[in-house]
């Protein structure tokens, strides 16, 4: 079984960030629908993005890159980081502006000389990775995501922050100050969870102050047609949701669902305005056969290697190929 590296502990105030509150905009335009057509049998090189409180050579993730040079020979690898101090790019998961990190990743992997050579690339998002990769995808897609494949993430937020333990007295007091002061400028642009957090009894504080999620949701009243192009550019994508999570809540965010914490109703992707008007041309991905809805048995990011070997098998193998090789 592998697993990630979770959340271990409480973040003072005092070691926040100083990044201001930035607009959110696509670098790049891209072609309506366009998608990669394999030319070869050389691999497109993987991306990956981990989730909170992870990093980027953490013996867990790297699993993930020796399965896939198992499986798929040739494939080339590439470790999302935000910092090449494993210790520094594990704070970034929790402290940090979003729209900067996306942009630099946007410019990391345009630079890259394996990557920017590649016709296109496939792409793993564990966690928080999942929306951070889609928000990538949305805002630059240079090189070209081919195949998405997410798990337990976060695309339509979350209404809750992490429990803490009853004698956790600093967990506490850290998570009451995070409710108090959600949608403040401070909190916005510099707590990661935070700019992904969206309550539905509270739309109207998240759409006016939320940093990330709402902009890459495409949920305010002025929609951005670059994002629903780019991520009609998909060949596939594909969201993992785990039966038995109880890190993310709702877990069916994993999904794009809407939950309901009065009535404890949930909305399913296909019955919200976001696909029925198609705010991120989901409902045009699902009529193409390229939107997937997977369930991977068991709590946040329990993984097992059956789960993995099926996945790559599915997704990322012999279809997942570049005319030019990287």
């Amino acid at each position: 079984m592998v697993r990630m590296t979770r959340l271990g502990g409480i973040l003072s105030l005092t070691a926040l960030t100083s990044a201001a509150l930035l607009p959110q905009k696509p670098l790049v335009s891209a072609p309506d629908s366009q998608i990669i057509t394999p030319q070869s049998s050389t691999p497109l090189p993987l991306v990956v993005w981990h989730g909170l409180g992870d990093n980027y050579k953490a013996d867990g993730l790297r699993s993930i890159g020796d399965l896939a040079k198992t499986l798929t020979p040739g494939t080339h690898t590439y470790y999302v980081r935000l910092d090449s101090d494993p210790s520094s790019d594990r704070t970034a998961t929790f402290l940090g502006n979003l729209t900067e990190q996306v942009e630099k990743v946007c410019h990391d992997l345009s630079t890259h000389p394996v990557l920017s050579r590649s016709p296109a690339i496939n792409a793993i998002g564990f966690s928080q990775g999942g929306q951070f990769l889609r928000a990538y995808i949305e805002r630059c897609n240079s090189p070209p995501v081919n195949t998405l494949v997410t798990f337990g993430s976060q695309h339509n937020g979350i209404s809750e922050f992490q429990n803490c333990g009853e004698s956790d007295w600093v967990c506490q007091a850290w998570d009451g100050y995070l409710k108090r002061n959600t949608w403040s400028n401070f909190v916005q642009s510099r707590l990661v969870p935070a700019q992904y957090f969206r309550d539905p009894e509270d739309m109207d504080g998240y759409l006016e102050n939320s940093n990330f999620l709402a902009d890459i949701n495409n949920e305010r009243e002025s929609k951005n047609a670059t994002y629903r192009d780019n991520m009609k550019r998909l060949g596939k994508f594909v969201m993992y949701m785990f039966s038995e999570d109880t890190t993310v809540v709702p877990k069916e965010s994993a999904w794009f669902a809407e939950y309901n914490k009065t009535s404890e109703e949930v909305t399913w992707l296909k019955d919200r305005e976001i696909y029925s008007e198609d705010w991120l041309g989901l409902r045009w991905l699902d009529e193409k056969g390229r939107l997937e809805f997977r369930i991977a048995e068991g709590g946040h990011m329990q993984l097992s290697e059956e789960l993995l070997k099926d996945m790559f098998r599915r997704y990322l193998g012999a279809n997942a190929t570049s005319s030019d090789g990287a």
